[in-house]
């Protein structure tokens, strides 16, 4: 795979660089796919000169490195001749927004993207930390709508982000078998076993935590809240959740320790969605022995993973920032997703499929796969309904509720 020729070379003149791209046909699975193609954007410095190959820093506050950085590998392989590396960190949804204000404040933003959940993205928004892409750099990504799995998804973020991967629908339960003989069926059923069993259930503060957001943005749904998506008016879902915090010894701050004291034993069940519970039996975090549960009732929320990039960013990267983020919706690359399964099913453009990895992430996918997954998500005829999201401004105000009404001295 070869990029496209550049088509800011005849530009030099340009005071501040623009997203160009270049468009080509990708034969895909014998169907040749438009508008996938490399682009040709270069980093160029202030005077619009061809510039020296840069670094680029990507805040991961949504686990995506495990997927994303094969993709950004692969970026950097095939255009030595831009970029130098590309380096990591991470930190939590909550502790970005004041990571990048800091660096704005001071003139001196190094974070080039951010790779975030619906929680960091609203919270992101409603700070104004995001630089717009779209409608400004709809050439970058053509007819991205009509190759969204989701169009409405992408929409959340309201031009801010782009959908990278989605998936991961829940809310489930992740639990030991030999710890949970009878798995509840109701939200009535789970509160009378955390009452009798306390402190084996555990879930993670939702503001950082996709299983955390998927079980409370799933209640008002269990618990037949007439306003569902309005977190002020929640009752039911606020009075429940101070009830069975009651049989809950803390709440992390991150997924990843919840699966841990379940493979310790030290909890029973935690609360998961399809991408967490298959990864961390894929990875060996937890046997893969262990299953799976979800309540009657249920609707599944659909969990959109998004690149943003920060205001402030060096123009002269721009380009190539974004020229990143459409590589990462080639097909090709978006495949990638199914490799452990962390995103299930993981891509955000139409028409990519398993078979498109390699046998061996077909072999693992399939080793962790559950029936009873398959058959509630579209398109099986026995579905269950699937809803997006809160928008940005009701979930931010979620979260804060949670924190206030049910995490509030018990958050670690």
């Amino acid at each position: 795979m070869t990029a496209s020729p550049d088509p800011l070379a005849e530009h030099e003149q340009l005071a501040e660089p623009r997203a160009f791209i270049g468009r080509r046909a990708f034969l895909i699975g014998g169907s040749a796919l438009l508008g996938y193609g490399l682009t040709g954007c270069v980093p160029r410095s202030r005077t619009g000169k061809l510039g020296d190959p840069v670094v680029l820093n990507i805040l991961d506050v949504a686990g995506q490195e495990q997927v994303a950085k094969g993709i950004t590998d692969a970026y950097a392989a095939l255009h030595p001749d831009r970029v130098s590396s590309i380096a990591y960190e991470t930190a939590t949804a909550p502790e970005m927004p004041g990571k990048i204000r800091a660096q704005q404040a001071a003139g001196a933003v190094s974070i080039s993207m951010v790779l975030t959940g619906s929680d960091g993205l609203s919270a992101g928004i409603e700070q104004g930390i995001w630089m717009p892409i779209l409608p400004q750099h709809s050439d970058v990504f053509p007819n991205l709508s009509s190759r969204t799995v989701n169009p409405q998804a992408q929409d959340l973020a309201q031009g801010f982000g782009i959908l990278n991967f989605y998936g991961n629908f829940g809310p489930f339960f992740t639990y030991d078998p030999n710890r949970l003989a009878s798995t509840p069926s109701t939200t009535e059923d789970l509160l009378a076993w955390a009452r009798a069993n306390p402190n084996r259930l555990l879930y993670a503060r939702p503001a950082n935590s996709g299983p955390g957001r998927a079980w409370l943005q799933g209640l008002p749904y269990l618990l037949g809240e007439p306003s569902s998506r309005q977190p002020d008016t929640w009752s039911s879902v606020w009075s429940y959740l101070q009830e069975l915090g009651r049989y809950i010894e803390y709440y992390p701050s991150g997924t990843a320790t919840t699966f841990t004291e379940l493979a310790q034993g030290a909890r029973s069940a935690v609360a998961s969605t399809m991408g967490w519970d298959m990864n961390v039996r894929l990875l060996g975090t937890v046997p893969r022995t262990f299953k799976a549960f979800h309540l009657a009732g249920e609707h599944l929320i659909a969990d959109g993973q998004y690149a943003c990039v920060p205001k402030g960013i060096d123009p002269a990267v721009v380009p190539l920032v974004l020229d990143l983020i459409a590589f990462m919706l080639q097909p090709s690359q978006q495949a990638r997703a199914f490799d452990i399964a962390y995103f299930y099913p993981g891509p955000a453009m139409k028409g990519v499929t398993p078979a498109q990895t390699p046998a061996k992430s077909r072999d693992a996918l399939r080793s962790v796969q559950r029936p009873e997954f398959e058959s509630i998500i579209p398109p099986a005829p026995t579905a269950l309904p699937v809803e997006l999201p809160l928008d940005a401004r009701s979930l931010v105000r979620a979260f804060d509720l949670w924190d206030a009404k049910v995490g509030a001295g018990k958050l670690r």
